[in-house]
């Protein structure tokens, strides 16, 4: 049974991975964005309050955290375009394992994640951004990241499916801006106002981008972030993972 929904799930990955040759554009797009938005944050705009050290060194560990949160709409649209164009239907009268299009979608929007990752610390390390704590530390940091784009990922589908329109995922997309922003990618919660770097604090991603700054040795940056970098993932995915299964499982009953 499991190795028939692996199957199954890796022909929905193949399927999702065929769009990237359909549009191109769309996922250079993916791959660019981030890039930008860390030059214009970095060069442009500038910041750095409260931050010791570099700012640089700050910001791109900061801006790969970010990167994870952003970017759903992509596969939040795929799903609804699939639901409202009966694709779906179809699949689920075919022998296939439950979920397996959920899971090949999944694949394919990590690969792209994976791929955003490498880009933008290319990137960093062609403006002289130096990461700490060898391989070990990059590998480590890379799961993190991916793990939280995980996480996020599984709440982009569940939201889509409770949406059910392609034009309802822009109304919803704009909740993920908040969790981006509100966090300390940018700026330390000890440079803005007592509630808001409190709010900051609490904020997921915060962490995941804490660990990730602690795991390059960013100067000044708190330990022990580590396992909250990875309990937050797990906790929204322990929520978001089975409603997301289930709600995709009840749309044609």
């Amino acid at each position: 049974m499991t190795a028939h929904a692996l199957t199954d799930s890796w022909t929905m990955t193949r399927r999702e991975l065929a769009r990237w040759g359909r549009q191109p554009v769309q996922l250079v797009v993916n791959l660019v964005f981030p890039v930008m938005l860390l030059l214009m944050f970095g060069y442009l705009v500038g910041g750095g309050r409260g931050v010791s050290g570099e700012y640089r060194d700050y910001l791109i560990p900061g801006m790969l955290a970010l990167t994870m949160a952003f970017g759903l709409e992509g596969t939040m649209l795929a799903v609804t375009q699939d639901l409202n164009k009966g694709v779906i239907d179809r699949f689920r009268s075919m022998p296939m394992a439950n979920g397996a299009v959920l899971v090949g979608r999944s694949a394919a929007d990590m690969l792209q994640s994976a791929l955003a990752l490498a880009v933008l610390i290319g990137v960093g390390l062609a403006l002289g951004w130096r990461p700490g704590g060898g391989p070990t530390a990059l590998l480590g940091a890379m799961g993190l990241l991916l793990l939280f784009r995980f996480a996020m990922l599984w709440i982009g589908i569940h939201l889509a499916l409770v949406a059910g329109k392609p034009e309802l995922v822009q109304a919803v997309q704009i909740l993920v801006w908040p969790v981006g922003f509100l966090s300390n990618a940018l700026a330390t919660p000890g440079s803005m106002p007592g509630w808001l770097g409190t709010v900051v604090e609490w904020n997921p991603m915060s962490h995941t981008a804490t660990a990730v700054r602690d795991l390059f040795g960013v100067p000044g940056t708190e330990s022990g972030h580590i396992w909250a970098a990875i309990a937050w993932p797990l906790a929204l995915l322990t929520v978001f993972f089975p409603l997301a299964v289930r709600r995709f499982a009840r749309l044609s009953r």
